[in-house]
């Protein structure tokens, strides 16, 4: 006879087993991939969807959410706009993704209720791929359908295009078929991404005023039409240094609800952004350096926001603006800059010569033209601001010499 106490003790350790290899692979999975697979943990990705990076925090506004939710979206305007300006659901912790005029961060969430799309229009570097990014997600729980205009973007990549090899090989099929970020979206009840818009050439753009106006894209090839499910609709952004490069029509810009984010309004909302999105870079990539001090941000931030405007902070002196935009988003990128260069080649800690090398990059774009700009900047502003500022204007020099 069989030892029945030994073929329980071999079934309960292989139950065990199972439920061991069970608990890997969820654990796996919620890192991004298993063993077997060649897909990278979260952790080891540089750079993660907004839905995948704040994750938790759309998780809490769901289960919070009190208020009607819209056809085609996951969770209600309020908490959409929760999610972009920070506050709380329930015991979460939402954090601020944009800083700025909240206003416009209802109207562009309003927009997104109605039949228009929403075009956001600033200068470089005020958060209009951020935002977009960040709206997609909270909204539909997916930013990644993306079009990155270019002079170079075809038609094709706003509607459908084919693989050629399968088209030849069977003709028009909707296997030979390779639908645009515009058209999942379509059929998903999802939001498309247009980063860019004036950059992409006017029949391209043209290509989208039936899109917005009938919903739908018609595959002539195969007899058939897409048409948009509810949630769908588009957020492009358009920089405002590209004025003339393709200007939009007016018919396409009738299918807009135009918004301009605007540079931050004051000295210390810049410093909050910078410090904020410098703080989750470095984290992000790792970098072996404290975060920069109150005082090296603020010096960054003056620097920039007098360059950009024409004038000193106080408003009592003139000053030539450089070529380039000098943007938050470049302040943000000196400092990480710098953090970089502290951890790798200093003692972890930023110090006026990491600025400076940052600094001569960031704002001298035109070598002679922005170069004089600097030159002067350096002698009639910096230089005789003080004590405090003279460690960060002789090391500036020392790049220069």
């Amino acid at each position: 006879m069989p030892d029945t106490k030994q073929e329980d003790t071999k079934q309960e350790n292989t139950k065990q087993e199972n439920t061991k290899q069970e608990n890997t692979k969820q654990e796996d999975m919620k890192r991004g991939g298993s063993k077997g697979d060649n897909k990278p943990a979260e952790k080891d990705l540089l750079r993660l969807s907004a839905e995948m990076l704040y994750a938790d925090e759309i998780a809490a506004l769901i289960k919070e959410d009190k208020d009607p939710v819209p056809d085609g979206w996951q969770m209600s305007p309020r908490q959409v706009f929760t999610f972009i300006v920070g506050g709380k659901a329930g015991t979460a912790s939402i954090s601020p993704k944009y800083i700025g005029h909240n206003r416009l961060v209802e109207v562009a969430i309003a927009t997104l209720l109605t039949d228009r799309a929403l075009l956001l229009i600033g200068e470089p570097g005020t958060a209009k791929s951020w935002l977009s990014e960040n709206l997609a997600a909270a909204i539909f729980g997916d930013s990644t359908k993306i079009i990155q205009g270019t002079a170079g973007t075809s038609e094709e990549q706003i509607r459908y295009s084919w693989n050629y090899a399968m088209l030849l090989a069977e003709g028009p099929s909707d296997r030979a078929l390779i639908k645009s970020p515009v058209m999942t979206a379509m059929e998903t009840g999802g939001i498309a991404r247009i980063e860019e818009i004036s950059r992409c050439q006017s029949e391209v753009q043209d290509a989208l005023i039936s899109i917005l106006s009938e919903k739908t894209i018609a595959i002539t090839e195969l007899a058939r039409e897409v048409s948009a499910r509810r949630g769908f609709s588009i957020i492009a952004t358009a920089n405002t240094r590209d004025k003339g490069v393709n200007d939009m029509s007016a018919a396409l810009k009738r299918r807009f609800n135009i918004i301009i984010l605007p540079t931050p309004s004051t000295l210390e909302t810049e410093i909050s952004i910078v410090r904020k999105r410098v703080a989750e870079i470095s984290s992000n990539y790792r970098l072996a350096a404290q975060l920069p001090t109150n005082e090296a941000v603020e010096k960054v931030v003056t620097i920039f926001r007098e360059l950009r405007a024409g004038q000193t902070l106080d408003a009592k002196q003139k000053i030539k603006p450089p070529s380039g935009v000098v943007s938050t988003a470049e302040a943000i990128s000196l400092l990480t800059g710098a953090m970089a260069l502290a951890g790798s080649f200093g003692d972890g800690r930023i110090n006026d010569r990491d600025l400076a090398a940052g600094l001569q990059g960031a704002v001298v774009k035109d070598d002679e033209k922005d170069q004089v700009v600097w030159n002067e900047y350096l002698e009639n502003i910096m230089k005789k601001r003080g004590i405090k500022w003279q460690p960060l204007y002789k090391a500036c020099r020392e790049i220069d010499s």
